[in-house]
């Protein structure tokens, strides 16, 4: 049974606490995650993991978010928070096993989910999927205290790692649970058992006479 009001979680999650929460869950977020928008950067993170070293933000057991962030940035360390915008996490579905795997995420969101690919891989470390609602910046942009720490100054802000530490973050739903348990799987199930009767509606009446 899922909750229906929000669940208030610390980040890092143990794989222990990714597991206990159910497709449909409502949380709020506290702690810290690391977010980027970048292809590249994903790229690089993917080669790092391959190669069996270290990032220059420790992700291991951590948090990764498909987000972008603008902040106030005079080179040194980063500054105020401008806001936070979430991006497709599909985009990187050939990108993802891996760095589920490599780096034992325990929790990864962003928009409209990943593939089965990557579930799999959430199900065999322990890790949790949040969906977080487009159009909603504003709103998790407030759930965002300070932008403690980035990496790889030399992409564009959005593509950099950048570490978020977040207070009452969300509300954000589990979308994909770490048993692999997925919202979109059971909404293109839904889907395609509809399909013949949506079809059906489509075609002329059979009874209807052509000129």
């Amino acid at each position: 049974m899922t909750s229906l009001s929000p669940i208030r979680l610390t980040l890092p999650l143990t794989p222990e606490a990714a597991r206990a929460l159910k497709v449909g869950d409502v949380v709020l977020l506290d702690g810290d995650a690391v977010a980027t928008v970048g292809m590249p950067t994903q790229k690089r993170m993917v080669a790092g993991v391959e190669a069996g070293g270290e990032l220059p933000l420790s992700l291991r057991n951590g948090t990764f978010f498909h987000m972008g962030v603008s902040y106030e940035d005079d080179g040194g360390r980063p500054g105020a928070v401008h806001y936070v915008n979430p991006t497709t996490s599909s985009r990187f579905n050939h990108l993802m096993p891996t760095l589920i795997r490599g780096l034992r995420l325990t929790a990864t969101g962003g928009k409209g989910g990943l593939s089965q690919d990557s579930v799999d891989a959430m199900r065999e470390v322990g890790c949790v999927y949040f969906s977080f609602v487009g159009g909603a910046s504003a709103l998790l942009s407030e759930g965002v205290e300070a932008v403690t720490d980035c990496a790889w100054r030399d992409l564009i802000m959005q593509f950099r790692l950048n570490r978020l530490r977040l207070s009452g973050f969300g509300p954000v739903i589990v979308a994909i649970d770490a048993n692999g348990n997925s919202i979109y799987e059971r909404l293109m199930s839904s889907a395609r058992e509809r399909l013949p009767e949506i079809m059906r509606s489509l075609r002329p009446s059979q009874n209807n006479e052509t000129d």
